[in-house]
């Protein structure tokens, strides 16, 4: 399942009027770490889709909303709920690691 890519136009409607959690990874198409993630978010969005979204965001195509957020490495994911970031998580990490680090979010 490919995730939805969001940028600084749609980030305002994807992201931050969204209903339910967002889960935001800022990524780059250079940065071998974020591709290593990819396929547990993928995962993760499969299985929890229902709880929270998980979208894509390219820092080098969308550089406003990564420099918003204060963004300065890659792979970062914020989650955002109510328009606010209530959750950072930096660096790739195993799928069951993010499962525990999202906990919170995931019912």
């Amino acid at each position: 399942m490919a995730l939805k890519n969001v940028t600084d136009d749609s980030f305002g409607q994807d992201v931050l009027k969204s209903d339910k959690p967002v889960l935001v990874d800022f990524w780059a198409a250079w940065c071998g770490p974020c591709r290593q993630l990819a396929p547990s978010l993928e995962a993760i969005a499969a299985e929890h889709g229902d709880k929270i979204e998980i979208v894509k965001l390219n820092i080098d195509e969308n550089p406003g909303t990564a420099a918003k957020y204060g963004v300065m490495s890659i792979p970062t994911m914020n989650v955002y709920q109510g328009g606010e970031v209530v959750q950072t998580i930096v660096g790739a990490k195993p799928k069951a690691a993010l499962e525990r680090e999202l906990a919170d979010h995931l019912g």
